[in-house]
């Protein structure tokens, strides 16, 4: 069954776009096979500008990793992300049905629609489910209730919605690069799926995905998702405060923030604080000094007022982080950034590598949090379609096994 299994994770980004492609191993582990990543075109703050551009930047990082892979692939498992997401935690009641009072997968289903029974704004769509846990008869801290008995089941969701446009023109985007969706899922729910243990979703702990336009967080409790997060901003401020500050284009302020930036000045020894730097300004032909203690001082204050705003945002979900912050997406790179979220967090706060545990074969190649989306979507991919029994058509059952296979993974 294994073999005619691919997992294919494609993470559409603002700056960059990655795939990758993976099989299921005899252990569990997912072995990657293939990656590629292009330039991202056509996307501001996560939603489609140009479908062509999307599309065309989508083709040069699936054919990479085709080409590394050796494998054609026709489908994939992409990330949804965008500065307007909502998530709210809802709680739905159903009456057991049948003689026996045993709680049956069509049960949990009626729970979580009802839980999912809510007034959408016009235009706007469920886009995640995630359960959290069930009640019976007042018991609660349930995860698995099929086969228990108990006349009353209560299930706890957590419900992200956003407006479905945006997703209805990505998928248009990627089926225009040759490749069919087998699923969307939530940027931040795909990072996690691949950087975090469970003893961190059960703990509790906060993962911050920092991309180039757009961050999301998302925050664990209890082995469940409790919260979830977007804000307008990312990586690029540092970019724009660089070319502003110092005169310089924005792809000249992108690569000095990439070579030398640095976020956290107790970073810095004292002979690299006088180490000096050349840039040149815009419309200048002649280059200048720059010091490694300056561009700290222009860098670190933007850092400590976007770090600020998502720890508040932390603070108002009332949500324990024992496990602490787990940084990913390729903003999270800058020098310093892991330093400076430790203190403003006052919680461990670590870079999301991926889990040693979860993939084999060219793993090195994704050994960054700059690949944990990705990563998390090849791996989401594998998992859904080895409860599926491989590719085929999903029937009514089948549906339902899948979406209690998706509890069983949020639990483990």
């Amino acid at each position: 069954m294994s073999s005619e299994i691919l997992a294919v994770g494609l993470d559409v980004g603002t700056s960059r776009v990655r795939c990758v492609i993976g099989e299921p191993s005899e252990d569990g582990r997912l072995n990657i096979l293939g990656v590629g990543e292009s330039d991202s075109k056509g996307l501001r703050r996560g939603i489609v500008t140009s479908a062509e551009a999307v599309s065309e930047s989508i083709r040069k990082a699936v054919s990479d990793a085709e080409r590394v892979s050796g494998v054609e692939i026709d489908s994939a498992t992409v990330n949804l992300s965008g500065e307007h997401f909502r998530g709210e935690n809802k709680n739905g009641v159903v009456a057991v049905a049948g003689p026996e009072k045993e709680i049956t997968e069509d049960d949990i289903e009626r729970a979580i629609e009802s839980a999912c029974a809510m007034p959408l704004p016009p235009g706007w769509d469920i886009v995640a489910r995630v359960p959290q846990e069930f009640i019976i008869d007042g018991q609660d801290g349930i995860t698995e209730p099929v086969g228990m008995s108990g006349s009353r089941l209560e299930a706890l969701v957590h419900v992200v919605i956003s407006p479905s446009a945006a997703r209805q023109n990505l998928v248009k985007a990627v089926k225009r690069a040759g490749l069919d969706v087998e699923e969307t899922v939530l940027e931040p729910l795909a990072a996690a799926e691949s950087s975090l243990t469970d003893d961190d979703r059960e703990y509790g702990c906060a993962i911050v995905n920092l991309g180039s336009e757009i961050t999301s967080m998302m925050i664990f409790g209890r082995g469940a998702v409790q919260h979830t997060a977007v804000f307008p901003f990312g990586s690029m401020h540092f970019t724009k405060d660089l070319a502003v500050g110092l005169r310089v284009s924005i792809p000249q302020g992108n690569k000095i923030k990439h070579e030398f930036g640095c976020v956290a000045s107790f970073l810095l020894g004292s002979d690299e604080r006088e180490e000096m730097i050349e840039i040149q300004p815009v419309g200048r032909n002649e280059t200048r000094g720059l010091s490694k203690e300056i561009l700290c001082d222009i860098m670190q204050p933007r850092a400590v007022e976007l770090l600020q705003h998502i720890s508040r945002e932390a603070d108002a979900a009332r949500a324990q982080i024992s496990g602490g912050v787990v940084m990913t997406g390729g903003g999270s790179l800058v020098r310093g950034m892991c330093e400076i979220a430790e203190q403003i967090f006052d919680a461990p706060t670590r870079l999301g590598f991926v889990e040693p545990e979860y993939f084999g074969g060219l793993a090195e190649r994704i050994q960054g949090p700059e690949w944990a989306t990705a990563a998390g979507l090849a791996l989401t991919s594998m998992r859904r379609q080895l409860r599926e029994g491989g590719h085929g058509e999903k029937s009514p059952g089948k549906k339902v096994a899948e979406f209690f296979g998706n509890i069983r993974d949020k639990f483990r």
